[in-house]
């Protein structure tokens, strides 16, 4: 028995030993903040939001056509507003709606670098409107904030791409690699005609950039409960998207004399089955480099738990969301109370892991429910994207403006569970990254798609300065 104790000490001695060693061994991964050029913009800028908020180019479905009255009319506010930019950027329009901008840069040797930001804003769900501080299409500017739909999601971040171009032409700069501005006009409906499209027409032209930036990452405040300072999250990849119908069809009949099974039954079966069925967690890249920028800037425990995923993967995992995820998000069915429907549906979506696929997650849940429900893929659907790097240079300006704009700041690395326009931009562009200066709160982020979306004057002024620096840093 003593022997056993003792081998159980030296066992738990050589395990805390690891534990030590990997811990104290981490380093953080952060840059040194540089110096910027001091910039000052106007509070114009916050006028020439507030207007293009006031332009409802709303995607509503895959199966509505854009308003055009609406998108041709931002179109010319974009050209009003910033007349240096139209004058000395030729502009390719995409499928009548989108928009590609080319600023020719002096040095062709250089790679060019690609901002995009798209035009298009979700709907505003009509019952909510009198919950929002100020009507959403109208642009309110307060003492603090722009108010309306596409501050946040994703007017902000093109009009701050033009706002610096402006800035720059003003100042006499031309840029050394060129430069292209790349907007979408079906962002929220997949991006299938707009994105996917100027990516094509750019792929066609030769064009292989060294870095293409869109939404996706943000400045997360108070997200992280043990990390004090900003996270910078600079998101490298995406999952993937796809929503299956699950249905059922039965003879029905009267809900006096029920069958054993019956056809709301079967379909609730079925979703039951897939929730307690979920798809395994697994450690993927780029969750891998994730580790390794976080995992320095915790606290003594998290450390310890970061720098040892061997022992503490499962907890990791989970609090990274690292897996294909499953929610019901329709469900139908039924026409009366007293009559059992011969056809009930529900819509299941799923955001994809790397590793997975589109047709990998059909097969779980066609090996997940009974064999009397239907599974069809329904609307748009992609698989997870690929993954972009951290050693490249492209990444290290992109970190090291970060930085020298928000020293405050811990850039992490990561990966997004919602979709982009990014994702259509591999094949062109050596690295895609996902990162705006957005400020990221518990709060703020119920705003995204949701009730009184509006951005702060202070975060709006950050968002020009960093595009303004980052096409300079490029150069």
């Amino acid at each position: 028995m003593k022997k056993l104790f003792l081998a159980l000490l030296v066992l738990l001695v050589i395990i805390a030993a690891v534990l030590l060693f990997n811990t104290f061994s981490l380093s953080s991964k952060q840059v040194e903040p540089g110096k910027l050029t001091e910039v000052n913009f106007s509070d114009q800028i916050f006028e020439n939001l507030s207007r293009a908020i006031q332009f409802e180019t709303i995607s509503f479905n895959e199966d509505i056509e854009p308003d055009s009255a609406e998108f041709f009319g931002f179109h010319r506010f974009l050209e009003e507003t910033y007349p240096l930019a139209h004058q000395n950027l030729a502009l390719t329009k995409i499928n009548t709606y989108s928009l590609l901008y080319e600023w020719s840069g002096s040095d062709p040797s250089l790679k060019p670098i690609i901002f995009m930001s798209h035009q298009d804003v979700v709907p505003v769900d009509e019952p909510t409107i009198s919950q929002w501080e100020a009507p959403p299409f109208s642009g309110e500017i307060t003492a603090t904030d722009i108010i309306g739909r596409g501050t946040l999601d994703d007017k902000g971040t093109l009009l701050g791409v033009f706002e610096s171009i402006e800035k720059l032409i003003s100042e006499g700069f031309i840029p050394k690699r060129t430069i292209y501005i790349a907007s979408g006009h079906d962002e929220e409906i997949g991006g299938a005609n707009g994105a996917k499209l100027i990516a094509e027409y750019l792929k066609e032209s030769g064009v292989n950039a060294a870095m293409a930036i869109d939404e996706g990452g943000f400045l997360a405040e108070g997200l992280v409960s043990e990390i004090e300072p900003t996270i910078a999250v600079i998101n490298l990849s995406e999952k993937g998207y796809a929503s299956y119908k699950l249905s059922v069809e039965t003879r029905g009949g009267h809900s006096s004399a029920p069958p054993r099974e019956n056809t709301i039954g079967i379909l609730a079966q079925a979703i039951v089955d897939l929730e307690e069925n979920q798809r395994p967690y697994r450690m993927v890249d780029p969750l891998d480099d994730q580790l390794e920028f976080m995992g320095p800037e915790l606290p003594f425990l998290g450390k310890v738990v970061f720098a040892n995923p061997w022992l503490f993967e499962s907890m990791i995992l989970e609090g990274l969301n690292a897996h294909t995820t499953t929610a019901p998000t329709i469900i139908g069915g039924g026409v009366k109370d007293n009559v059992i429907p011969t056809l009930a549906e529900a819509t299941v979506n799923f955001r994809i892991l790397p590793g997975e696929t589109i047709e990998s997650v059909k097969e779980h849940i066609e090996a997940t429910v009974s064999d009397k429900v239907k599974v069809e893929l329904k609307g748009f659907a992609t698989n997870p994207s690929p993954v972009s790097g951290i050693d490249s240079e492209a990444f290290q300006i992109l970190q090291k403006t970060i930085r020298s704009q928000f020293p405050e700041s811990v850039v992490v690395p990561g990966m997004i569970g919602g979709g982009t326009d990014a994702r259509y931009f591999y094949d062109i562009a050596d690295d895609v990254y996902r990162f705006y200066p957005i400020r990221m709160d518990s709060t703020a982020l119920t705003r995204f798609h949701g009730i009184d979306e509006k951005i702060s004057k202070e975060n709006y002024r950050e968002v020009v300065e960093f595009c303004y620096h980052l096409i300079k840093n490029f150069q």
